[in-house]
C-alpha cells in the first residue's frame, strides 16, 4: 500500500513552492521523517520528510515544477528497499564506452551540480555516503568540488559541510610528468562556454521586491561618515572578556544596531511606514540585518533590538549569520522589521545606494573601514573612517529628518558613551 507525499504547510499567505531537488530517488528505502525533498520558497529552503518509513515510490514532479500547499508530489511504497541491478552495457557500446571512461571517473567537463546527480544516480540505493543535505549541496556548488573526491567523516560515512570545505582548501594534486596539449585546428571554436541555470525563486523573489521598491517609493540617499576610533579601541580592548563572558565575538554590528535604535527614537518617521493613506509609528525597533545566503541575501529581523544589550544582538546575528549559510532560517524570522541595516563594508565597499525594503522607510548602509587623513582640532591626522548611507523614502521622511538621523548615529559611535547613557 503507497502512502502519498504531499507539500507540507509552509507558512502564512505561502500556498506554493518551487521543488528543488529530490533527496531520495524511487527504489532508495527511507526512514520515518527523513528529508526525501527540498522546496524552495519565497525565502528560505524546507525539506519534506516521509511521513512514513518504506521505499521511494514516483516522482510525481520533476526538479523546477510549481507545487502547492497540500499537493501529492510522490508516494512511499511499503518495504525495506533494495539496490537495483546495474544494467549491464550492450555489445556495441562497449568500446565507446572505455574511451570515455575516463571523462566519467573525473567528471571533467561537468559542473558540480551534473557531478552530484550522477553521483546520486550511480550509487546503489541505500548508499548513505550519496545521500547529501541541503547545505552539503549548497557547500559543494559553492566551492566547485566534486563530491566523487570527498571522503565522508559523518555518520555511516556522510560528507559533512566541513568536509566540503576541507576539500576545497587542499591544493590541487599535481601531475607526475607534464602532458603535451594536442594542437588545436585553425577552425577549432574558442572554447567559450554558457551555462544556463534557472533562477531560484528565492533570487526571482529578490529581483521581484528590489523592483517594486523602486516603482513605489521615492528612495533618495544621503551621506555621511564617521571617526570608528573610538569604537575600534574599545573592541581590540575588550573583545577577548567579552567573548570569554559571551561566547560570542564583539563586532561592530552590535554597536550600529544599539547606535541606529537610539536614532530611531529621535526621528521616528526613519522607523514608520505608509500603509495606503495612513502613517504607521512604531514605539518598537525591530531590526532587520542582511545576512549573505548561499541563494542570495536574507533579511532576519532582530526583535525588539532596542530593549537588547549588545551582547544580546551579537548572540542573535551570529546565530542568524551561521543559520543563513546552512539553510536553516525559518520563515517566521525574516518577516515584520521596521529598520534595515546593510554591511556591505564586510565585502569591501567604499560606499552604496541601498534599496529600502518595503513597507519600512529607511535603510542604513554600512561600508568599509579605511584610514583618511582629516582635520581634528586644526591638525591633519589620520583616523579609521567609514562612510555611512541612509536610503529612505522621500514619500514620508525628509531630507532635515534623514540627515538629522545620520548625525545621531555618527555621534553615538564616535562616543559610544551615549549608548550606554542614552544620550
Amino acid at each position: 500500500m503507497a502512502t502519498e507525499v504531499t507539500v507540507p504547510t509552509l507558512g502564512e499567505s505561502i500556498t506554493e513552492a518551487t521543488l528543488g531537488e529530490w533527496l531520495k530517488q524511487p527504489g532508495d528505502a527511507v526512514a520515518a521523517d527523513e528529508p526525501i525533498a527540498s522546496l524552495e520558497t519565497d525565502k528560505v529552503s524546507v525539506e519534506v520528510p516521509a511521513p512514513v518509513a518504506g521505499v521511494m515510490g514516483e516522482h510525481a514532479v520533476k526538479p523546477g515544477d510549481t507545487v502547492a500547499v497540500g499537493a501529492m508530489i510522490a508516494t512511499i511504497e511499503a518495504g525495506d528497499g533494495a539496490a537495483p541491478a546495474k544494467k549491464e552495457a550492450p555489445a556495441g557500446e562497449t568500446k565507446g564506452n572505455a574511451d570515455n571512461s575516463d571523462e566519467a571517473r573525473t567528471g571533467e567537463g561537468k559542473g558540480p551540480a551534473e557531478q552530484i546527480r550522477e553521483r546520486e544516480q550511480d550509487a546503489p540505493a541505500g548508499d548513505t555516503p550519496a545521500a547529501l543535505s541541503p547545505s552539503v549541496r549548497r557547500a559543494i556548488l559553492e566551492h566547485g568540488v566534486d563530491p566523487a573526491t570527498i571522503k565522508g567523516t559523518g555518520k555511516d560515512g556522510r560528507i559533512t559541510k566541513d568536509d566540503v570545505v576541507a576539500a576545497a582548501a587542499k591544493p590541487a594534486p599535481s601531475t607526475s610528468a607534464p602532458v603535451e596539449a594536442a594542437p588545436v585546428a585553425a577552425s577549432a571554436p574558442s572554447g567559450r562556454k554558457e551555462e544556463r541555470v534557472r533562477m531560484t525563486r528565492l533570487r526571482q523573489t529578490i529581483a521581484k521586491r528590489l523592483k517594486e521598491a523602486q516603482n513605489t517609493a521615492a528612495i533618495l540617499t544621503t551621506f555621511n561618515d564617521c571617526d570608528m576610533t573610538a569604537v575600534v579601541e574599545a573592541r581590540a580592548k575588550y573583545k577577548d572578556l567579552f567573548e570569554k563572558k559571551h561566547g560570542v565575538r564583539l563586532g561592530f554590528m552590535g554597536f550600529f544596531v544599539k547606535a541606529a535604535c537610539m536614532a530611531l527614537k529621535d526621528v521616528p518617521s526613519v522607523n514608520a511606514s505608509i500603509e495606503g493613506e495612513e502613517i504607521v509609528y512604531h514605539d518598537y525597533a525591530d531590526i532587520s540585518v542582511a545576512v549573505s545566503a548561499p541563494g542570495g541575501l536574507v533579511v532576519p529581523v532582530i526583535r525588539d533590538a532596542d530593549q537588547m544589550s549588545v551582547a544580546e544582538v551579537e548572540k542573535t546575528i551570529g546565530d542568524f549569520g551561521k543559520r543563513a549559510k546552512d539553510g536553516t532560517l525559518k520563515m517566521e524570522e525574516m518577516k515584520g522589521g521596521t529598520f534595515t541595516i546593510s554591511n556591505g563594508g564586510v565585502f569591501g565597499s567604499l560606499m552604496s545606494t541601498p534599496i529600502i525594503n518595503p513597507p519600512q522607510s529607511g535603510v542604513l548602509g554600512l561600508h568599509r573601514i579605511e584610514d583618511r587623513a582629516v582635520v581634528v582640532d586644526g591638525q591633519i591626522v589620520i583616523r579609521p573612517m567609514m562612510y555611512l548611507a541612509l536610503s529612505y523614502d522621500h514619500r514620508l521622511v525628509d531630507g532635515r529628518e534623514a540627515v538629522t538621523f545620520l548625525v545621531a548615529l555618527k555621534n553615538a559611535i564616535e562616543d559610544p558613551t551615549r549608548i550606554l547613557i542614552d544620550l
